[in-house]
């Protein structure tokens, strides 16, 4: 099979779709989990992991059917930010997750972004396996966070689902700042050689 350039490659198709998708349900998201109660949690965590897999079929399909196009590259990593970013404040803000590690998230999250932003005439740069694994365990630890595991659980387990929850956030924080370093020196060659 012959690959398309991304410039062969049609805007409108089924992976860009879901990546709007989940820009869409980002604000659903918000309003959703604006308050902690246990009925609007369950509404909250349905939403974000239907958002959060539509981030895992649309990079599948897309490289299983050559739909890959910059649009999406770039429009995928701030759905996921609006997503991620969002989900870590108000975690923070009902007092569920440590502003620090919030703040730290955060600060890594716009940083890296402006900096594919800023790289974009030189090279698109995708998403690398640390950044992949980190939103695979971000993506868990929240939704095992705002789950209300005591609900369903004894108490016992519900406590031990939470700690799993916080110590996937505590890998996906990990992966979040050496993925950076990995973003940072991806950059610094790409400039060097386009100059």
């Amino acid at each position: 099979m012959v690959e398309k350039s991304y410039e062969e490659v049609p805007l409108f198709n089924i992976a860009n779709v879901l990546t709007v998708l989940r820009l869409v349900l980002a604000p659903i998201f918000i309003f959703a989990f604006l308050d902690s109660a246990v009925s609007r949690r369950w509404i909250a965590v349905a939403i974000f992991f239907v958002a959060a897999l539509t981030d895992k079929l649309d990079g599948y399909l897309a490289r299983r059917y050559n739909l890959i196009t910059n649009f999406g590259k770039l429009t995928d990593a701030i759905a996921d930010k609006v997503l991620i970013i969002s989900a870590l404040l108000l975690l923070s803000f009902h007092g569920m997750l440590w502003w620090w590690v919030t703040i730290l998230f955060i600060v890594r999250e716009l940083g890296i972004t402006a900096m594919r932003m800023g790289m974009r005439k030189i090279k698109v740069m995708a998403a690398g396996a640390g950044g992949k694994i980190k939103m695979f365990a971000q993506s868990l630890a929240i939704g095992g966070i705002i789950l209300p595991w005591s609900e369903f659980l004894p108490q016992s387990l519900a406590s031990g689902m939470l700690y799993i929850s916080y110590a996937l956030m505590g890998v996906a924080l990990f992966f979040a700042l050496t993925s950076a370093y990995e973003y940072v020196r991806e950059a610094v060659r790409l400039r060097n050689e386009a100059e």
